[in-house]
């Protein structure tokens, strides 16, 4: 431990490292369980949550790999569907056990709700589509919802724990979808 706060400090002394704020709340944490650990990396995005500017903006970069893996992947939309579901249920327990450990309802560090919800904006597109303007515009389309939270996504803000955590963000990821197809289809049609 003690090489890696030496290090830690030589880095953060010279303003060139980005990552000191995260080791910084690392440390200041101190989780000595291993499932608050595990639930606090998961739900953080690795730490990524952490970040001092717009935590939610890039923990949400975290799921365009994500959605790249899985369209590389080549599975159906049936498959990607249960992927996503998959996401939203063990993201609830993962969320709830980190914004217990951080002592908030709905911290900005748990990330894991919006990258397990952005594999959802892109179900609509078929793969053969998905390209780099595609992405832009579906993480675009999530973040504008994610943070504007319209009906009825500002609803499932109000919900507690793990579940209202996952939920707002996945109502958001299904107004992104619609907004990207539309967008998609927009851009098909001027061609």
């Amino acid at each position: 431990m003690f090489g890696f706060r030496r290090w830690s400090e030589a880095l953060d002394s010279t303003g060139c490292d980005p990552w000191a704020f995260v080791r910084e709340r690392w440390l200041q944490l101190n989780v000595e369980n291993i499932g608050d650990r595990a639930a606090l990396m998961l739900g953080t995005g690795l730490g990524v949550g952490f970040s001092r500017w717009v935590p939610g903006t890039v923990g949400t970069l975290w799921g365009l790999p994500l959605v790249w893996g899985l369209d590389h992947l080549g599975l159906s939309f049936v498959i990607r569907l249960l992927i996503c579901v998959v996401l939203f249920i063990v993201g609830v327990p993962i969320c709830a056990r980190a914004a217990q450990v951080l002592g908030k309802d709905d911290p900005g560090a748990v990330v894991f709700d919006e990258i397990a919800a952005l594999p959802l904006v892109f179900l609509v597109i078929p793969l053969s589509e998905l390209n780099v303007t595609a992405m832009v515009a579906g993480f675009l389309w999530f973040r504008l919802f994610d943070i504007t939270k319209p009906w009825p996504v500002r609803l499932f803000d109000r919900w507690h724990g793990g579940l209202g955590i996952m939920a707002d963000d996945t109502a958001a990821a299904l107004y992104a979808a619609a907004a990207l197809w539309l967008t998609v289809q927009g851009l098909a049609w001027l061609t």
